[in-house]
């Protein structure tokens, strides 16, 4: 093969794994100390069942490895499945799929999730592991946007984490530098936590009740919570339920607190 040939061969071999990585919304952590750091944010043990999605290189499962007791790694690129499938080969520890994780059904007994999460999938993912009736929690390395949103660390909350608040506490936890990563991604990454909660703030028979009421608030008629709420609640009561919880009549949904939500939607019930 001449000099030219190999260039151009190496050239769209290059440009092909590039392309793919966007379409799988790839960006491997190079960061041995992030994964660490990541790895102890989740506190899982001996004890624990962790699925672990995307894994790539193993940058994270290496880690995983040294804390907890099972891992189901679910990678998507066969590429990567199979080296982590040929390196754990004899490690009884891990399980390796070839598989998208949103097609993978949660397990029934108590487990974790602590990802890398592929950027372009987040909300899914998240959307899964909220449904995961065994979920104890997600240890999720997301988009810092992403996280301060969904954490309401901008000073307002987002439906997703508002309807989920009775039974899943969600949190900022460490940021990560864009230069953690390979390909280097736009922005920088954060720690999303969602756990879920031992007890719940709603009885479990009124949690579908309560984001019915949400879904109400957060349908933007009227331009406050108030507004919105009563197109299906007395005027009477929305006002007395308002001042129970402490929320001005003109105040915006998105700067109500989750936990000012459970008192409001305590008081619409009396």
């Amino acid at each position: 093969m001449s000099h030219n040939s190999r260039l151009s061969y190496t050239r769209g071999r290059h440009h092909r794994t590039t392309s793919k990585r966007k379409r799988l919304s790839q960006n491997f952590l190079v960061d041995a100390g992030a994964a660490h750091l990541i790895v102890r944010t989740a506190g899982v043990t001996a004890d624990d069942l962790v699925l672990e999605i995307g894994p790539g290189n193993g940058m994270l499962t290496r880690r995983l490895l040294d804390a907890a007791g099972r891992i189901r790694a679910y990678e998507k690129d066969p590429r990567y499945a199979t080296l982590l499938r040929r390196r754990y080969a004899n490690d009884q520890r891990i399980q390796l799929f070839h598989r998208d994780f949103r097609d993978v059904r949660a397990p029934r007994a108590p487990f974790a999730v602590v990802a890398n999460v592929p950027f372009a999938i987040t909300t899914d993912i998240v959307r899964w592991c909220l449904a995961a009736r065994h979920l104890t929690s997600a240890t999720l390395l997301t988009q810092a946007e992403f996280a301060r949103k969904h954490s309401g660390d901008y000073g307002w909350w987002t439906e997703l984490t508002v309807s989920h608040w009775p039974t899943v506490s969600v949190e900022l936890g460490a940021r990560i530098g864009k230069d953690s990563f390979h390909p280097v991604p736009r922005v920088d990454a954060a720690i999303l936590r969602v756990c879920a909660r031992p007890d719940p703030l709603l009885p479990h028979e009124l949690i579908g009740d309560y984001r019915r009421v949400v879904e109400l608030g957060f349908s933007g008629v009227g331009g406050s919570l108030a507004a919105s709420l009563r197109r299906q609640f007395p005027t009477h009561a929305v006002r007395r339920a308002c001042a129970v919880a402490e929320i001005p009549l003109d105040r915006p949904v998105g700067l109500v607190s989750p936990d000012h939500w459970t008192t409001l939607y305590r008081a619409l019930r009396t």
